[in-house]
């Protein structure tokens, strides 16, 4: 197995939203898994179709189809797609692969469907599949979405796992790698009084070498497994 990082464009979250006195420019990533089964993305991009939101967030798009080509890929190719939510940041590609299993939280889509949740259209658009999952679910052969729960009651991260080592997906269940090696090594070392989320533990038990994000560049990186 192989992942890609796949680079969507960016946004600009602003100072209130971000909550550090300034504005702060974030990237949007997606995930391309390849996989003895086929091709999986993780996330598809910024979604179009909501003044409101141009306005608020000013994003500037990379379309889906020029990142996948980057990596020999067209639209057509793609077999599943995993979004982490349905925010219009994070599956705004999803109309472009219309007939493609889209595998979701059963409660996220719910959540999308009652309005005010994202842009309606990325929803239930023309060949729009949906796998509703109610917890966690095995999509190939080391493959396995896990609930990831905080961002949105239905975030749901991927774990990859392959010969060289685990690979989590970890999409917005935090948005910066920094935030979550702290939350971990609170969990790792015990310290009750650090409240991490509830899956952390879960998700460590996969022993991951790397934890990706989908809007930081940056990588947490397990320790080294000790030689035998």
């Amino acid at each position: 197995m192989r992942i890609h990082r796949l680079d969507l464009g960016h946004f600009v979250r602003s100072a209130a939203e971000a909550g550090t006195g300034h504005a702060r420019v974030e990237p949007v990533l997606a995930y391309l898994v390849r996989h003895r089964e086929g091709l999986l993305l993780f996330d598809t991009g910024i979604g179009e179709g909501d003044a409101e939101a141009e306005a608020r967030y000013r994003p500037r798009r990379r379309g889906l189809k020029e990142a996948l080509a980057t990596q020999g890929v067209a639209p057509d190719d793609i077999d599943a797609v995993v979004n982490c939510h349905l925010h219009f940041d994070h599956c705004g590609g999803n109309p472009l692969l219309a007939g493609r299993p889209v595998l979701v939280q059963r409660t996220e889509l719910a959540t999308a469907r009652a309005g005010g949740h994202t842009i309606d259209t990325l929803i239930d658009f023309p060949g729009a599949r949906y796998e509703e999952l109610d917890g966690e679910a095995e999509v190939w052969p080391g493959v396995r979405v896990v609930p990831t729960p905080g961002h949105t009651a239905g975030h749901q991260s991927l774990v990859v796992s392959g010969a060289d080592g685990t690979v989590v997906l970890a999409g917005q269940a935090y948005d910066f790698a920094s935030q979550y090696a702290s939350d971990e090594m609170a969990r790792a070392s015990g310290h009750a009084e650090v409240p991490v989320p509830a899956w952390l533990g879960r998700i460590a038990s996969f022993v991951p070498r790397r934890v990706l994000f989908a809007h930081d560049r940056s990588v947490w990186e397990g320790d080294a497994p000790a030689p035998r």
